[in-house]
């Protein structure tokens, strides 16, 4: 009996399951238990797990109820992904069980780290995998469609046995292909799906502090309209008097003051000033009527 869970459905151990299996509480329904309670059940069932010999009633059970007990993490992390489409709701929340399963057989107490913290991301995974290996944002040939399958596990496995990501060469020599077909594969492989400009930019797709997409979204450069500018600004130019460009290479081209010019044309600085305001006006109004 655990004292700080107040569930109903948790009694005594039944006898099929104690060998072994001391400080397990039996819980008759453990899908009811509320989530916070859950997580202190489960550091203790996790505890347990470890020392249980697989294959045993005592394992077993203590496995399944962990499963039972944090399905509620498995329906949060499928509300993310309600709008996405390409999947019905009931193969989501298996493949994200999937992940579940997963987090439970690899979690390790000693890390000291919360068991919900270590599954999300496992649950995660699957439902990206599971939208990634089943549907397209464009229409593709069935052939590449499973192409890209087969390429997304053999770089898995490749990954895992090489510590790095593969070549195009190894890729091929591991799905006896020839590299123009493994390059058709992965260029296809971009109209999978289109991804919230949300989601991480990284290659962890978990990594929820890193930069967007969106934040790598290109902007209008202000220096386009600048070249455009100057471009339309050339043949007006050209137009004008030699004296007119002398005075906008000074004024502009070598940032002379209006003093300086005078000096340099022997004229004042308000006869200066008067000559910029004609010049820049003139080129002013080319550049609107272009």
């Amino acid at each position: 009996m655990t004292s700080s869970v107040n569930v109903p459905s948790i009694c005594a151990v039944p006898p099929e399951v104690t060998a072994g299996a001391d400080g397990l509480p039996w819980i008759e329904d453990a899908g009811r238990v509320a989530p916070r309670d859950a997580r202190e059940l489960s550091r203790l069932f996790l505890d347990r797990l470890r020392v249980l010999e697989e294959g045993t009633a005592e394992h077993q059970y203590a496995r399944n109820t962990l499963i039972e007990m944090n399905l509620s993490l498995v329906a949060f992390a499928a509300r993310r992904f309600r709008n996405r489409g390409g999947g019905e709701t009931e193969d989501i929340l298996q493949v994200g069980t999937i992940g579940l399963i997963k987090a439970i057989d690899r979690f390790d107490l000693s890390r000291e780290v919360e068991f919900t913290s270590f599954a999300i991301p496992y649950i995660v995974g699957e439902m990206k995998r599971f939208f990634r290996d089943t549907t397209w944002a464009v229409h593709v040939p069935r052939r590449l469609q499973e192409l890209r399958v087969a390429l997304a596990k053999s770089k898995e496995a490749l990954s895992t046995a090489l510590n790095r990501q593969p070549t195009v060469a190894e890729l091929a020599a591991h799905l006896d292909l020839t590299e123009e077909e493994v390059v058709e594969g992965l260029v296809a492989a971009n109209g999978y799906v289109a991804g919230s400009l949300d989601s991480p930019a990284g290659d962890d797709e978990t990594d929820t502090t890193g930069p967007r997409y969106a934040d790598m979204v290109g902007d209008v450069d202000p220096a386009l309209g600048l070249f455009e500018d100057l471009h339309a600004l050339g043949p007006l130019l050209q137009d004008l008097g030699e004296r007119d460009r002398a005075i906008i290479e000074m004024r502009f081209g070598q940032e002379m003051t209006q003093a300086d010019i005078g000096r340099e044309l022997n004229v004042s600085q308000m006869h200066v000033s008067r000559l910029l305001s004609r010049i820049l006006t003139r080129l002013r109004t080319g550049l609107l009527s272009t």
